[in-house]
């Protein structure tokens, strides 16, 4: 099968919501949730910060395995409990994933952040691989989050207008964090549409 990334829709410069399944030295499974950008239709990147174990674990193996899901469940538990042994395939990929691929290691550079939303001094590792291999089980799209953010930010503009002081300034608050997000995992449409729900709220008198 032709590794095509646009086929599970994936583009390049886009960032993707995904959970990543590694292996460390003692054969013990891992999945976290992990964003993943899109660098062609076979290459991705992904940053990671220090002290998780889905990055101890690349940096050991060199490879891991990108699990396509819409199910929140799958997310959830692989954020807070980590999956059970019996979720995994022997291929280390996720059982009832919608799609996997398996990606190859090319390059680990560290990256360090002055500035980071997350942390203050953002220490990870930029992970680039290639994907060797594409399993669709069932017809799906990656999850962009941007498209989320940007229906939040609309549901909350049609209700700016008649909310209290302090649930506007919330509104208002939000907006900035929602801008951040979209410009940077968005695609050009979420990008037009963030930067259209702005310019009204400035025209309507709020300072975004």
């Amino acid at each position: 099968m032709e590794i095509d990334l646009t086929k599970i829709g994936m583009f390049k410069g886009q960032q993707y919501e995904t959970i990543i399944s590694t292996v460390d030295n003692e054969g013990n499974l891992n999945a976290a949730p992990i964003g993943i950008l899109c660098r062609g239709k076979d290459k991705v990147l992904c940053r990671i910060f220090k002290g998780r174990h889905t990055l101890e674990n690349i940096i050991s193996q060199k490879e891991f395995i990108v699990n396509i899901t819409q199910n929140p469940e799958l997310f959830t538990e692989s954020l807070l409990d980590n999956l059970e042994t019996t979720d995994f395939n022997e291929n280390k990929s996720i059982k009832n994933a919608d799609c996997y691929f398996k990606c190859e290691v090319t390059s680990i550079k560290e990256a360090v952040k002055q500035s980071d939303p997350v942390k203050k001094k953002g220490e990870a590792n930029v992970i680039k691989a290639n994907v060797v291999e594409l399993i669709i089980n069932n017809p799906t799209k990656a999850y962009n989050r941007a498209f989320s953010y940007v229906i939040e930010c609309l549901v909350n503009f049609s209700r700016i207008g008649i909310v209290d002081d302090e649930k506007r300034k919330y509104y208002l608050d939000s907006y900035k964090e929602a801008y951040r997000i979209v410009k940077k995992v968005g695609s050009k449409k979420d990008k037009e549409a963030m930067d259209k729900i702005i310019s009204k709220l400035n025209k309507k008198g709020y300072d975004i």
